[in-house]
């Protein structure tokens, strides 16, 4: 079974890809000013695609936070994954 797909693991998988600590991104940092780029965005929308989670790029480059991209992300979780 796949685990769920929550606010946590999606800082994590963003704190993997800047090879950052999970606890050094806030909700509302800029995660272009903490050293994301659009290849490694496209790389977790590509992750998380994979994970059953269809993001769209430019709505999470509108408002490149951790806050802002679970927003986007809320809207397309199935109900019982949300966490």
């Amino acid at each position: 079974m796949k685990r769920p797909f929550t606010r946590e693991q999606m800082r994590l998988d963003i704190a993997a890809m800047i090879y950052a600590d999970p606890d050094e991104i806030g909700a509302d940092d800029n995660l272009m000013d903490l050293g994301l780029d659009s290849m490694r965005a496209m790389n977790l929308v590509l992750l998380w695609q994979e994970r059953g989670i269809t993001l769209d790029f430019s709505e999470l480059a509108e408002c490149p936070t951790l806050a802002g991209w679970w927003a986007v992300a809320q809207r397309r979780l199935p109900v019982a994954l949300e966490a």
